[in-house]
């Protein structure tokens, strides 16, 4: 009895994982008709897959959009955009646009160096003065690129007597190239033509546009610069960019790159990078950005005392700079270049553009394992560079 008991439970289970299974199937075979059911019929989008762009009232945030829309077909093609053909910048034109003054509603009461950069602010060409197209023809493992003014013959000599000096360093190529414009009559500077060129003869490192070499027009400089290397330096392999009013360590900078690996060499941005910043509002402050300007936060950006990359990045950076607006902080300006890319910098805590802590200015061993310090003298700049060179100098 207790054996037909047994098979009566094991033939009632059974049947109950048939009919869980048959059950399973069943409701497979209904999605499945019903997947090929939705395969055929055709769904119609109940609202447009791209937002609807509308213009912005800050005039560089607006010529931005104008960039976007320009590089980007699916928009233009769904939207009408007739409000940006009024406001839109004549393509690398650089005779003075005056219709900007009325397309900027505070224009007539901001100060003279926004009124300068806005006319001109479509204008990304203009012509050498002085060129060093011969420079890279031994391609350099490291170019040394310093914005620098006319004026500043002190600085550029204290830079090429330490250390900006060209030649070999650690068993690599270094380059040095000098990055100027024009100073004008209008900002009542002296003519140093004839001892600019005097200095370029005799020194081959002075690269020099005929555009006006003003704080706003940095941007103007690194825009050129970056056409520069494309031309007449494409094979340089690293790129330093910064002020002249720097004290860099080329040793670690040439130790540092040394141990990179091929991944992150090809896309390398380093320095005193700022994150969470924004255009300040302050008129009293040199950096003030107007509303009517520039409205948002800023991408992160590398202080512009002087920052490290490569040379597969100065490429892109080049192709993408055309579809970026000129902006009149050039820091600024190459970070968001870089946020185009896909990138941002990275930190490195070598880079200090707001010094060190003054206790350890004179002690040589505090500039062992930086690579930039901000601000030194001429002086300073050669004192430093004597202090790391000493076969004898012991850090330990």
């Amino acid at each position: 009895m207790a054996l037909l008991w047994r098979r009566m439970k094991v033939l009632v289970m059974v049947i109950v994982v048939i009919m869980v299974n048959l059950f399973i199937i069943i409701l497979i075979c209904r999605k499945n008709g019903q997947d090929k059911g939705e395969l055929n019929k055709v769904h119609i989008p109940t609202k447009p897959f791209w937002s609807k762009v509308v213009p912005n009232q800050a005039y560089w945030n607006l010529q931005q959009q104008f960039l976007d829309l320009q590089n980007n077909p699916i928009l233009t093609a769904n939207w009408n955009t007739n409000w940006l053909k009024d406001t839109a910048l004549i393509s690398d034109s650089c005779h003075p646009d005056f219709k900007v003054t009325t397309k900027v509603k505070d224009y007539n009461s901001l100060p003279g160096r926004f009124k300068d950069f806005l006319v001109y602010m479509r204008c990304r060409s203009y012509p050498l003065l002085v060129d060093q197209p011969n420079l890279c023809t031994d391609p350099p493992f490291l170019l040394l690129a310093i914005k620098s003014l006319a004026p500043h013959f002190d600085r550029r000599q204290a830079i090429r007597e330490s250390w900006g000096r060209s030649g070999i360093l650690a068993n690599r190529t270094v380059k040095t190239v000098f990055l100027l414009g024009n100073t004008s009559e209008v900002d009542h500077h002296p003519d140093l033509s004839d001892m600019l060129r005097y200095e370029s003869t005799r020194h081959h490192d002075i690269v020099q546009w005929d555009y006006r070499d003003s704080f706003f027009n940095l941007t103007v400089k690194e825009v050129l610069f970056l056409g520069w290397i494309e031309t007449h330096c494409p094979d340089a392999q690293y790129i330093f960019k910064g002020d002249d009013d720097v004290f860099v360590n080329t040793y670690s900078i040439l130790k540092f790159l040394s141990g990179l690996s091929s991944p992150k060499a090809r896309d390398l941005f380093v320095g005193d990078v700022i994150t969470n910043a924004g255009p300040h509002r302050d008129k009293k402050v040199k950096y003030f950005i107007p509303e009517s300007m520039y409205v948002g936060v800023y991408p992160p950006y590398a202080g512009g005392g002087g920052y490290l990359y490569s040379g597969d990045l100065a490429a892109r950076l080049h192709n993408v700079s055309k579809r970026v607006a000129l902006y009149p902080i050039d820091d600024v300006y190459t970070g968001m270049c870089l946020r185009k890319l896909g990138l941002a910098p990275e930190k490195h805590k070598g880079f200090r553009t707001f010094d060190i802590e003054e206790k350890y200015r004179d002690n040589p061993c505090a500039y062992k394992s930086l690579m930039l310090v901000h601000p030194r003298t001429p002086q300073e700049m050669i004192k430093i560079w004597a202090w790391l060179s000493d076969p004898h100098l012991n850090c330990q």
